[in-house]
This record gives C-alpha cells, sequence and structure tokens, in this order.
C-alpha cells in the first residue's frame, strides 16, 4: 500500500484538486515539524500527530499521491488506518498492524486562508530479527571441514553471532557462514546461532554437530590376584561411534563361558575370572574398534607378590619399578 518515495509534484495536484472539495471545516493548527521520523515496530500501531487552529478551513492526510483522509471523509479502503481526533484540535492518522508496506512519508495538508501549508512524517517500520533457516544437525569424521549456516531477516538488518555451548561458550568468528577447518573431537557439541537487531529479544537457533573419531584406549587396570579368587582386569576407551570391544588371550577370542564374564558398560569394558587358577595367569588383550579404527592394549593378570606372569614376561610392579629406578640413579650418581 505505502512504499518508500518522497512525495514531490505528483501530490500536489492531488492536494489542489482536494482542496476544490468541500471537506468539513476546522478550528485549530499547530504543525509537527516540517519534516520528521516515527519509528515503529511491526504490528505496533502508529499514530502520525497533526494538531489545526482555527485558521485552518480545510486538512487532509495524505500518503505519496494517494488521498487517505480529506476532512472526516476516508478515501482509503484499508480498515487497518481511522483518525484520531480530540474535538477539532487534533488531526491525527492512526494505523494498526503496521507492515513494512506501511512505510514511507504521510503528509498532513492544511488549508488556511493565507496559502496551503504541510507537515511531512516518515515512517520507519522495524521488523524483529527471524531466523528463517539454519543447518540441520550433523555428523562429520574428525579432520573435516565443516560450514554451519544461519540466515536471517529484519529491519534494520540482524547482527549473527555463534558460540558452541560447552563450559567456556566463548563467541566464534562467523556470521551468517560459520567455517570450521579440520574438526577435531572438542569442538562437537551445540552449537548456538543467535541473530539480533535490538528490536525485539534475539531470535535463537542450534547445530548439533557430532564428530567421529577411532577408539583411543584411556586407561587399562591388570590384576594381582591369588588362586581361588576372582580376577578383573578393566579397559576404559574413548570413541565416536561408542566402541566395541573383545577380549584375547594369547591369540584365542574370549567369551562369556564357565568361569568367565564379560560385561560392556559404555565405553568401559570389566574381565572377570572367577576362582583363577594358575593357567589362568598371563597377558590378556583388550580390542576397542569402531568404523573408523582399532587399538587394543595389554593387561596382566599375575600371582600376587611375582610381578610378573607365569611365562616370566616383564610384568613388573610399581614397587620394583621404583626400587630399580633408585639403585640405577645412586650406581650412576644422579
Amino acid at each position: 500500500m505505502m512504499r518508500y518515495f518522497w512525495i514531490h509534484s505528483v501530490w500536489i495536484t492531488g492536494v489542489a484538486f482536494l482542496f476544490g472539495f468541500q471537506g468539513f471545516p476546522v478550528r485549530s493548527v499547530d504543525m509537527q515539524r516540517a519534516t520528521d521520523n516515527i519509528t515503529i515496530r511491526q504490528g505496533d500501531t502508529a499514530i502520525i500527530r497533526c494538531y489545526v487552529d482555527d485558521k485552518v478551513s480545510k486538512v487532509a492526510w495524505l500518503n505519496r499521491s494517494n488521498i487517505i483522509f480529506a476532512g472526516q471523509d476516508k478515501w482509503s479502503l484499508d480498515p487497518r488506518v481511522d483518525l484520531v481526533t480530540k474535538g477539532q484540535l487534533e488531526y491525527s492518522l492512526r494505523i494498526q498492524k503496521v507492515d513494512v508496506y506501511d512505510e514511507g512519508s504521510y503528509t498532513c495538508s492544511i488549508q488556511t486562508k493565507q496559502q496551503p501549508k504541510t507537515s511531512q512524517v516518515y515512517l520507519i517500520v522495524q521488523v524483529p530479527a527471524n531466523i528463517y533457516k539454519v543447518s540441520e544437525d550433523i555428523t562429520v569424521n574428525e579432520g573435516s571441514n565443516v560450514t554451519l549456516s544461519c540466515l536471517a531477516s529484519g529491519r534494520p538488518d540482524p547482527a549473527i553471532t555463534w558460540r558452541l555451548l560447552n563450559p567456556s561458550a566463548e563467541p566464534l568468528d562467523g556470521e551468517e557462514y560459520l567455517d570450521i577447518i579440520g574438526i577435531m573431537r572438542n569442538q562437537a557439541g551445540r552449537y548456538e546461532c543467535k541473530a539480533s537487531n535490538d528490536v525485539a529479544t534475539p531470535d535463537v537457533k542450534y547445530v548439533n554437530v557430532v564428530v567421529n573419531y577411532p577408539p583411543t584406549i584411556k586407561k587399562t587396570q591388570s590384576s594381582e590376584t591369588p588362586v581361588g579368587r576372582m580376577g578383573t582386569l578393566q579397559c576404559d576407551a574413548t570413541a565416536v561411534p561408542t566402541p566395541e570391544f573383545e577380549w584375547y588371550r594369547d591369540e584365542k577370542r574370549l567369551s562369556n563361558s564357565q568361569g568367565v564374564n564379560i560385561q560392556i558398560l559404555g565405553t568401559t569394558t570389566i574381565l572377570m575370572i572367577a576362582n583363577v587358577t594358575e593357567e589362568d595367569y598371563g597377558n590378556y588383550t583388550c580390542v576397542a574398534s569402531n568404523r573408523l579404527g582399532v587399538q587394543n592394549a595389554s593387561l596382566f593378570l599375575y600371582r600376587p607378590g611375582t610381578g610378573r606372569d607365569i611365562n616370566g614376561s616383564a610384568c613388573v610392579s610399581q614397587s620394583l619399578w621404583l626400587l630399580l629406578a633408585s639403585c640405577a640413579c645412586l650406581f650412576f650418581k644422579c
């Protein structure tokens, strides 16, 4: 209905025609400044003020070359538009549920006994920030290049910021597009895109990024167990997707059977050997795997006090290592 450009000679013809029209006379005048701006948020009600006095014979509202009101007669077909009058002292234009197409120049045109006068007001319509398109949740492999997008509209144009919602949640370098070169596992998580233009509460959307990486065995726990007791070996790994675990004794894969129990609890696996015998002592291998890779680690079930397996392989207890290190230091005078 009402778009942006200033009224020039086009509406002067309309005014000349209008003042030939015998509209209702008014008895008041106090003009707004010759040019003024009114800023309104989309959806709100705008009131564009115009005051008159007893020197005025005729008055009208125009938008560009379109006559909105001539006196009390409404020429506009827009049901959102009406007059605000207090007696005959005010002749203001009210627009309800303002939208962007209402932005533009409005003219209160007044005919006095001496000459015509006009007061122009420019209506600026602001629109809250709105994110209309954002990347979907994604899963990528570690080392991949990732681009997240966040597109928003608003008047004025919104500023877009990104954060990774980890404990620090520091701002990231990116606007509509956030580029992550060679993404690492510690960059996985929930990314927040925020669009703001100070018109209303910022609009916020989220993107979840999953980073796949091969297993890494972080911790192993061997067991010093006497004959007849239960021996427990533990292996912890990190990986995405969650790793699968296998246990081996030498080249033989172990499974749940009489005397052997394998438990898998997320990223931890536990091998339990009930009623340990001399034949159970030795080297065990924990294998963690997913579709991106495999890693294994050796663990030992050994007799108390020996610090070695039954084959005499080097499974030295921590206390024995400390003793050997101390002797070496004395010998070399470190």
